[in-house]
This record gives C-alpha cells, structure tokens and sequence, in this order.
C-alpha cells in the first residue's frame, strides 16, 4: 500500500512535459491507427500538445518524483449574455490507474478552482468524460449536440438569393470572420483564438472541406464546414447570420443532390431543426455536450446580465458547493442605480430563501433549463410565488458551444 506521505502535489513545467504528454496518452488512448488516419507521427502528436501545455495552468501529483495525476486549466473567454467572461476550461484530467481511489483528482480539482477564482475566471466549462463525476464536483449540462440525418429527397427547396457561396480553404480568413461576429451575438459560445483554432482543426483530415455564403457586397455572412464521404454530405459546423445567408448555405447543400444520398450534421442550438423542413420526418437526436460551473457565485451574479433591474426586488439565495467552500452560504441579490449588487450574509432575516445547489443555479443562470422546470423537478426550494420572478429575470436563450477541448 503506498502511502500518500510520498505523493508530493506542484505546478507543472516545461522539463515535465514528456510525463504529461504520456499520461493524456495512456488515459485517453490515443492510437497509432488514429494518429496515421490524420496523418500525423509521434513527434508531431506531442508537438500538437505543447501550445496548450505551454498556455495552460497544469498541477499536478507525483509519486517518487513521476506524474501519477493531472489536471488541465486552459485560460478561455465565451460569450455570457453578450459579456465577454473569462473562463476557466478544465482538460486532460487524467491519473494512472495504480494510484485511483486517494483522492488525487478531487484535491486537483479544489486547487483548480482556486486558481480559477484568483484569475477571475468565474466561470468553468468542460467536456465530460463521466457526468457523473463532474456533477459530484459541481458541474451540470448546459449545453446539447443535436444530430441530424436527412434523406436527399428531404432537402430543402432552392431559395433565390442575391448573393453567392464560395468554395474557400478551410482555415480561410472569412470563416474566422464569421465566426467572431457570431460568437460576440451568442450565448455560451466560445471566443476563438489561433489556438482555438488549431483546437479546433486539430483532429480533422485533409479531406475537410469549407464554403463561405457572401452577398452581393462580397461580405461573408455564413459558412459550412464538411466533407464528403460515401455519398453522405458530413457537416461539422454551419453557421449563418442572416436568413439568406441561410438560405445560401442550404441551396448549396442541396446542389449536391446527385452525389449524396443523405445529409449528416451537428446543430447546438439546443431546438431541434425538423420543423424548418417541408418534410419534417428527419431522425434527430440528442445528447450533452458541454458540462459548466460558476466558480465564484458572488462575482458571477454581479456580472450577470439580468433582464431588468428593479431597485425594490431583493433576493437571497442559499447555494451549496461541495468544491468551493466560498459559494456555501446565503447570498443577498438587490438592484441599485442600475447595476446588480451581490453580498454574501449571515442571515436572511424574515426574507424568503431560494435554496438551490450550485449545480442549479449553473444550469437556471445559463439557461439550459427554466426556472419553473428545476422547481418542478425539486431542484429549487422556495416560494411558489417567487417562480414568475424568476421566469422574467432571467434570459430566454440556450446557450450555443460547439467546441470540444
């Protein structure tokens, strides 16, 4: 049995690079055959990891002076109610299996959240490797990846329009351009940098393939991202800012009638698509995406773009954290001068309690599900007349993330 006195927990460096690389190699398995079917050797595999490693807060256990666990706080920026919030993106969670079942990654996770909470990064997304662990740390579902299958005799009718698409490489600028526009719009969508962007490449063939919709001016307002194989028409990410645009994309989708038998795609808006169609018998479905987690409560309600102030409403919500000590206890909400003010305090006096976990109050913040929905499936504890509050203050739209890190 070995001791936890020889476990000895730092930050990570360059000179311990190698022992990372080698433990996200073992966790995730990451194959020679998937390597070779993207083209890439062993060196170029680790050298794909080392920006990240580079830009990113990486701590770290070792046993007798080699890695036995790591985690992985990548320094991001996503759209919260059209605020540009710091975000902290947890990745590459990862311990060799002889040394599971001592905590490691749960302390790894504390230390995270710390970290996060200095750099003001209060908020954090990940992509789940298990649900159910993450929600024992304080994370929950924001986010959905809707699929899509569509026969070619279900594609859309041509729509005229004035402008035309193009072909274009695709990491070609105006994708990017698009992109940044619709992101600074979106809620929950994540602020792309270059090495957001090479994430984003990261895992694609050469066969990848992008055309971009402009209009008549030549201004790019729209793109898909796809390739074709076995005459099935693979879409990875469609994205338009105008209905025409829209109308654009689908027309040249539909173009491709003759060599295609059908139509494959993600969407993350979190409705479902079938109704746009004239014939709506299309197969869909769904499954979490993107997992989220407010790391400091009172600095995130402060921030948080509520759809009114009334400088007479006052709110206390009492939040439980299993992670983060500083978001247990009971946090008073009012509205001054037009600004949202967050305090934490002892007592609520005589005031109504909403008493939430701060899984919930992840989820009801971002939207993901509806006040009324949490309260009926007792995710909230409160005052039946306080719901119509809520329902009004808080935002209608699902939040949008398409990326995987």
């Amino acid at each position: 049995m070995k001791s936890n006195e020889q476990f000895e927990f730092k930050k990570l460096d360059a000179g311990d690079f190698e022992e990372f690389e080698a433990l996200l190699r073992y966790a995730f398995q990451v194959s020679s055959y998937e390597m070779s079917r993207i083209g890439w050797s062993d060196k170029e595999m680790k050298q794909s990891k080392k920006p990240i490693f580079d830009a990113s807060y990486v701590l770290g256990w070792f046993y007798k002076g080699h890695l036995a666990s790591q985690i992985v706080v990548y320094s991001m920026e996503v759209n919260i109610r059209d605020r540009i919030c710091k975000m902290g993106g947890v990745t590459g969670v990862a311990t060799y299996p002889e040394y599971t079942g001592r905590g490691l990654v749960h302390s790894l996770i504390k230390k995270s959240l710390e970290h996060m909470r200095r750099e003001q990064q209060y908020i954090s997304f990940l992509c789940p490797y298990s649900i159910p662990f993450y929600r024992k740390q304080g994370w929950e579902i924001v986010a959905d990846k809707m699929t899509f299958s569509i026969k070619d005799t279900q594609l859309p009718k041509h729509h005229a329009v004035e402008g035309q698409i193009e072909r274009v490489p695709a990491e070609h600028e105006d994708i990017r351009r698009v992109y940044k526009y619709f992101a600074l719009q979106q809620h929950g969508a994540l602020i792309r940098g270059d090495l957001e962007w090479e994430e984003y490449w990261r895992w694609e063939s050469d066969d990848i393939m992008a055309a971009v919709y402009y209009t008549k001016e030549e201004k790019p307002l729209g793109y898909v991202i796809y390739y074709i194989e076995n005459e099935v028409f693979q879409i990875k990410e469609m994205i338009w800012l105008t209905q025409e645009a829209k109308y654009g994309i689908w027309n040249y989708i539909s173009a491709h009638f003759s060599m295609i038998t059908k139509v494959e795609g993600a969407n993350y808006t979190g409705e479902s698509i079938a109704f746009q169609f004239e014939d709506s018998e299309i197969d869909e479905t769904i499954r979490p995406n993107v997992m989220a987690r407010i790391v400091d409560v009172e600095r995130f309600l402060e921030e948080y773009s509520f759809q009114f102030e009334d400088d007479k409403l006052k709110l206390y919500f009492r939040i439980s954290d299993p992670a983060a000590p500083w978001n247990n206890g009971i946090f008073h909400v009012s509205w001054q001068d037009g600004k949202t003010v967050c305090e934490k305090v002892d007592s609520h006096g005589s005031a109504p309690l909403i008493e939430m976990d701060i899984q919930t109050l992840t989820v009801m913040l971002m939207g993901y599900k509806r006040p009324t929905y949490l309260y009926n499936n007792d995710r909230i504890r409160m005052e039946y007349y306080l719901l119509p509050t809520l329902e009004s203050l808080i935002p209608p739209e699902k939040p949008y993330f398409s990326d995987y890190f």
